[in-house]
């Protein structure tokens, strides 16, 4: 009974409006920021059909700008429907994540050319980029997962001081203790909200990353507000328990 409930809620898609507080001009005040992840399309799961239903959610809202923080296939012929996705979805920001490279505890992940990948939405391998928005300009920067396993990933070093709203995209959160705090944004995933979960009282064993934190929602670090999706796939198990694939709206509200 367990096992079907886990399956059904692999499947089960929860969409999520999130105010969140941020120190940047009031023109930026309202600014709707989708933020999908952890997709791993080409895997047999009901993920694949909460995924769909995001992606429709997102472009029937129409947000400002759309982020997309990794692990988007674990088996190649997940890049199909990728593409289809993405071309849904319309103009993104996306930075890859492990499962990207086949780098993962799952023994059925399959390795993807990097270069697949290229063209897919704008694609952020330590890299950034500039959109203007509302008379004011707004920086993304993508951190690459390869550099971030070899702890040589820099995105401060690529911050322009001019921007008027600073957005780091990694697929790891624990990013946000390694860079200065020169970013408004930061934004993760990997974590899948612990993907299986026991309650207890007074906690929660989660079971998908057992010692980890800032696993799901919104965290402060100083000026820096750092949001976790909870993603829309499943990795290893086609379950999810206690853990809901997630969607989320990030509405942007000025503290100024």
């Amino acid at each position: 009974m367990t096992a079907a409930w886990a399956w059904y809620e692999a499947g089960w898609l929860r969409a999520r409006v999130v105010e969140i507080e941020v120190d940047v001009p009031r023109e930026l005040d309202g600014l709707r920021i989708a933020h999908l992840s952890d997709f791993h399309l080409g895997a047999p799961s009901r993920g694949l059909r909460a995924v769909r239903d995001a992606v429709a959610w997102v472009a029937g809202r129409r947000p400002d700008l759309v982020c997309i923080t990794g692990d988007l296939v674990s088996r190649r012929r997940g890049m199909g429907e990728l593409e289809r996705l993405l071309a849904e979805l319309g103009p993104s920001y996306v930075v890859l994540g492990n499962h990207d490279f086949a780098d993962s505890r799952d023994p059925f992940s399959q390795r993807v050319d990097p270069e697949a990948f290229a063209g897919l939405g704008a694609l952020l391998r330590d890299e950034s980029t500039t959109h203007e928005l509302r008379g004011r300009r707004i920086q993304l920067v993508g951190v690459d997962p390869r550099a971030y396993a070899r702890r040589e990933a820099r995105p401060h070093e690529l911050v322009d001081d001019s921007a008027d709203l600073r957005i780091l995209l990694c697929h790891f959160p624990g990013i946000v203790k390694l860079v200065p705090d020169v970013f408004e944004l930061v934004l993760a995933g990997h974590y899948h909200a612990g993907q299986i979960v026991i309650p207890y009282p007074g906690g929660k064993v989660r079971l998908a990353h057992l010692r980890a934190r800032d696993v799901q929602g919104v965290y402060a670090y100083g000026r820096t507000r750092l949001h976790v999706s909870p993603g829309l796939g499943t990795t290893f198990l086609p379950f999810r328990l206690f853990a809901r694939p997630e969607v989320t709206e990030l509405v942007v509200r000025s503290t100024r």
